[in-house]
């Protein structure tokens, strides 16, 4: 077990720490920041420098026992599931991106080069914002989440808005 208070005790790990030693004088491959934030991520109440409670965000593997420092630390669970369930995604290489020169009627949303839209106003928070979302389509964890972080109240309200849209059974307009 780490000292807490020694930080060059060494992290329980499956690999020899002569092993690690040698093998960290080695430069980082071009993937070593997606394999840093991939998780999966866990949250485990904490404390934040100054005292107060907190939720921290570990990666499987690591735990405050352990002495391990959490990758984030935030006031409420519901933006440690939010940080949980997004950390995987930033700083990948993006499915979408704006196209910089109008046409079509617009700036082109670019799916690995091509067009598959079209944008009236330069904003590439939109394509931050579509990358995102496709990350979620693809992962059910943290797609649940997401879900789990929106609280009972959405979720109701969604199911409802959800039901409606598959299977049609009242008489509103749909809005799709």
């Amino acid at each position: 077990m780490r000292d807490p208070e020694d930080p060059t005790t060494p992290l329980p790990n499956a690999f020899a720490e002569e092993f690690l030693h040698r093998f960290g004088q080695q430069d980082e491959p071009a993937s070593a920041a997606e394999a840093d934030v991939a998780g999966p991520w866990r949250i485990e109440p904490a404390s934040t420098a100054d005292g107060h409670e907190a939720f921290g965000l570990w990666r499987l593997g690591e735990r405050p026992e352990w002495g391990d420092a959490p990758a984030a630390l935030f006031r409420e669970r519901s933006t440690a599931l939010l940080a949980a369930a997004v950390r995987p995604f930033v700083g990948r290489d993006p499915f979408y991106e704006l196209g910089r020169e109008r046409w079509n009627g617009g700036f082109p949303l670019l799916r690995q080069g091509e067009a598959v839209g079209w944008v009236d106003l330069f904003d590439e928070d939109l394509a931050f914002g579509v990358n995102v979302l496709e990350r979620f389509t693809r992962n059910p964890e943290a797609l649940a989440k997401l879900l789990q972080a929106a609280g009972p109240v959405a979720l109701e309200r969604a199911g409802k808005i959800l039901r409606h849209r598959i299977t049609g059974d009242d008489n509103e307009e749909s809005e799709e």
